[in-house]
């Protein structure tokens, strides 16, 4: 891979010098237990059972308490994969860390996507990928180039709310600090929630059967939430956060092939009160307002702000957040992504977890192949999720796998 430096004019650039590449460290692990060990499963029907695989109890009595995080620090970093195998067990973990700067949303399952196939046609030395991702960030410029900015109503209310206290940073001098920072670290209190299609289908009945069951979930996980927050923190957080992502590719003429980063983040800041006081169906409906009406334009003033405010971004990241101040659900709803697709020409596989660790607050949601629901990665602290176990409308619908 590349490096990443600072470009003339001051802006982030990933410079790739055949000579200097930033290689990929690659191992294997093993661990003395068998893989069922850390298994959890849930009835489906007629006696079958749904298996996961428990990521905490993994990490808690495997031996391996950790595993190495992609970074650019230093040289075989820019890409992790660890292939842990189990004692007397078929079952492998792949382990795969790619730092945020260079891969995010769609593009993780895309690269992923590209290597099964590549896999498969190991045979093959001719062989060249039936869609070649597009690298070259040109044809992201060249397009926005073409659109006038519109800035999005989330930004115009971060910056109301910090107006008092916004960082002022000269845009100069933001890419190199971005670049300095560490990537995404890793979150450890990670919960796994599963709906069968049939509850989840039953959800968005008891909600709104004329919205989408995206909306009923994120509807019935921002009350029940915000109630656990109150709770927790005996307090009533002033605003509720809901976060979803859009991706541009959908959306402008910037090839699906695009192997980058080209998704967004719409927000919807909504009372707490109100939240509580309204419906299921009206939360999704005042949630479908304020997020799905997306743009390029605002997109491209989503880029604006990521280069020259970085402040707003600070105040955003500190609002964002389960707190006595806020409620957060940061629904990264990746089901567009293609990774049920993912197969390694071995007879599978059976995907049994997909971990994304990120700040607290996001949620993940993820196919699940074995019967045809969805599992919910909640990245939530555990005390918090203590009360948000307890509730009886998310228990309607949900398996709490750990």
């Amino acid at each position: 891979m590349g490096r990443p430096s600072i470009g003339k004019n001051g802006k982030g650039v990933i410079v790739v010098d055949p000579d200097n590449l930033c290689m990929p460290d690659i191992a294997e692990l093993s661990v003395k237990l068998p893989a069922e060990h850390f298994f959890e499963t849930c009835n489906y029907k007629n006696g079958d059972m749904v298996k996961f695989f428990n990521l905490r109890k993994f990490f808690r009595e495997s031996g391996i308490s950790a595993l190495p995080e992609a970074t650019f620090s230093h040289d075989h970093s820019a890409a992790i994969v660890r292939l842990i195998r189990f004692k007397d067990s078929p079952y492998v973990v792949l382990y795969v860390s790619l730092p945020h700067v260079i891969f995010d949303g769609t593009a993780i399952a895309a690269f992923l996507n590209n290597w099964a196939e590549c896999t498969r046609n190991l045979n093959n030395p001719e062989y060249k990928l039936k869609y070649p991702p597009v690298n070259d960030r040109k044809v992201v410029r060249d397009y926005f180039n073409t659109v006038t900015a519109i800035e999005p109503p989330h930004t115009k209310h971060f910056k109301d709310l910090g107006a008092e206290s916004l960082v002022k940073v000269p845009s100069s001098v933001i890419a190199a600090l971005l670049l300095a920072a560490p990537d995404i670290p890793a979150f450890e209190e990670q919960h796994l929630l599963h709906f069968t299609a049939e509850k989840l289908e039953q959800l968005r009945q008891d909600v709104d059967k004329a919205q989408t069951t995206n909306l009923a979930l994120a509807a019935v996980l921002t009350k029940t939430i915000l109630q656990a927050n109150i709770q927790m923190f005996n307090s009533m957080p002033t605003w509720s956060y809901v976060m979803f992502p859009y991706d541009c590719r959908h959306r402008t003429e910037v090839p699906m092939t695009y192997s980058g980063n080209l998704s967004f983040s719409a927000v919807a800041p909504l009372e707490s009160q109100t939240v509580l006081d309204e419906s299921y169906k009206e939360i999704a409906q005042a949630i479908k307002e304020h997020c799905s009406k997306v743009s390029s334009e605002y997109a491209k003033s989503l880029i604006y702000t990521v280069e020259n405010e970085i402040g707003v971004l600070f105040q955003a990241g500190i609002s964002l957040c389960n707190s006595p101040d806020t409620s957060y659900v940061g629904l990264t709803n990746l089901r567009y992504m293609p990774l049920y697709s993912i197969d390694f020409g071995y007879g599978g596989p059976e995907i049994l977890s997909n971990g994304y660790f990120i700040r607290e607050g996001m949620q993940r949601i993820y196919s699940n192949k074995q019967d045809g629901g969805i599992d919910l990665f909640m990245n939530i602290k555990d005390d918090l999720f203590e009360y948000l176990k307890k509730s009886d409308e998310l228990l309607k619908y949900a398996d709490i796998i750990f």
